[in-house]
């Protein structure tokens, strides 16, 4: 009995010795996504909410593909939650590739209330600080996540 366990555990650690440099593989550092919000479209919407199917220009600066099997995304505006959206679209985005991929986001009469009072706050409406946060689901160790931050600069005086 003893003889089989010998050999069962010299058998399991040659396999782990075998193995387990590859196994490293899985966890090389990725260098993070490029998002770009190409374009912004109107969608139908329910009673008191606006819906929008948001545009982005993703990038896959990696030596590796990312394949995704659903999309979440949260638009903040001024340090406010404004817009959200999710979708289960599949896609393959290659290595050292980009796609463009739409979102469906909406916005509620609550957030929107919460950002036009605190842009009554504030004294100008240039500089203000966006961050669009997702995504790209792909399994356990496949999600991607994403974020983009700047500023938006509204147009002032005559040009509304």
């Amino acid at each position: 009995m003893t003889a089989r366990l010998y050999r069962y555990t010299r058998l399991l650690l040659i396999l782990l010795l075998a193995c387990g440099p590859g196994a490293c593989a899985l966890f090389q550092p990725r260098d993070p996504v490029n998002i770009s919000v190409i374009g912004i479209e109107p969608l139908p919407g329910q009673e008191l909410e606006l819906r929008m199917a948001v545009k982005m220009r993703v990038q896959n600066p990696n030596e590796t593909p990312i394949d995704y099997n659903g999309i979440a995304l949260n638009l903040e505006v001024n340090g406010q939650p404004l817009a959200a959206g999710v979708s289960d679209q599949q896609g393959h985005i290659g290595r050292y590739a980009e796609a463009v991929i739409v979102v469906p986001v909406s916005i509620t009469a609550f957030a929107f209330l919460r950002q036009a009072y605190g842009l009554g706050q504030v004294n100008a409406l240039q500089g203000l600080p966006y961050r669009l946060r997702g995504k790209l689901a792909g399994g356990p160790l496949g999600t991607v996540r994403f974020t983009d931050e700047g500023k938006l600069d509204l147009p002032s005086g005559g040009y509304w």
